[in-house]
């Protein structure tokens, strides 16, 4: 079983949209898949964002399996849609046409979501697009905010002029120990980031520092991926644009939330479940 059709197997048990990581912690529970990477929970995430509909970018799959529902939740499709092989920005098959007993009320509330769905996607592409338009110096000085607010401390950016091909170190705490932490940025405005970006990092990561961790404003290829976990060497943890924007989100950093009282339909629990005496 692969990690994705484990994905979609606990969403369709569970019924009802789910987080990466409430699917993440489903598959571990479920015991379907064994994870050997050093941030399972990640992989769980970018498997997601990459079958799902509406969010393209360079390494998405055309095969898609999942839409977003809401701000950070997912459910699985009816059926597997798979783009046209010649345009990545093909347009989806459309799903099946909902019942036509199904109440004005509820579709509406279906339209909302997706209406919704398609905001956020917008809004990311649009914090997205701003982080590429920063100066260097600014994008290291955003991903030491960062880790700041995912909980590192001490986190220092480094001297340009000396900074050996570590842009930034800081700590987080792992129980008991502090994990020494390295961090790279590329601000990219395309193409990818390239085996060869990850072993100078981790060169100059190795000794001083247990794990490092390399911003990039675009993706990485294949054999980046495949570079960044290695027996016996520095773990190197890939944080692209979509995955850099999805922690800004989840952490509230650099995102207002603005609250939209929704009302559902739940009349049902206020009769309760007795029915009234003849």
């Amino acid at each position: 079983m692969t990690i994705t059709e484990a994905i979609v197997e606990v969403m369709r048990a569970k019924a009802s949209p789910m987080t990466a990581e409430e699917a993440y912690r489903a598959i571990l529970e479920a015991k379907l898949y064994e994870f050997h990477a050093d941030n399972p929970e990640h992989v769980v995430r970018s498997q997601i964002r990459r079958h799902c509909e509406g969010i393209d970018f360079p390494s998405a799959a055309t095969t898609k399996h999942f839409r977003l529902v809401g701000e950070n939740r997912y459910e699985p499709l009816p059926n597997a849609v798979r783009l046209q092989p010649k345009s990545r920005k093909a347009e989806l098959k459309p799903t099946k046409m909902p019942p036509k007993n199904v109440p004005p009320h509820a579709s509406s509330l279906r339209d909302l979501q997706v209406l919704h769905g398609k905001y956020v996607s917008e809004l990311k592409k649009k914090i997205l697009n701003d982080l590429k338009k920063m100066s260097p110096s600014a994008f290291e000085l955003f991903a030491k905010r960062l880790l700041d607010v995912y909980g590192f401390h001490d986190t220092k950016v480094t001297q340009i002029s000396g900074d050996g091909g570590i842009d930034g170190y800081g700590k987080l705490k792992v129980g008991l120990a502090n994990l020494n932490v390295a961090f790279q940025c590329k601000r990219w405005t395309k193409g990818n980031i390239q085996r060869p970006e990850i072993d100078k990092f981790r060169g100059a990561a190795q000794g001083d520092f247990e794990q490092g961790l390399f911003f990039t404003t675009a993706s990485f290829s294949e054999g980046a991926i495949a570079a960044s976990i290695k027996r016996g060497a520095v773990p190197i943890i890939l944080v692209d644009g979509d995955s850099m924007v999805d922690l800004m989100f989840e952490k509230g950093f650099g995102v207002q939330i603005e609250t939209l009282s929704i009302p559902s339909y739940a009349l049902d629990l206020a009769l309760g479940n007795d029915d009234p005496e003849p």
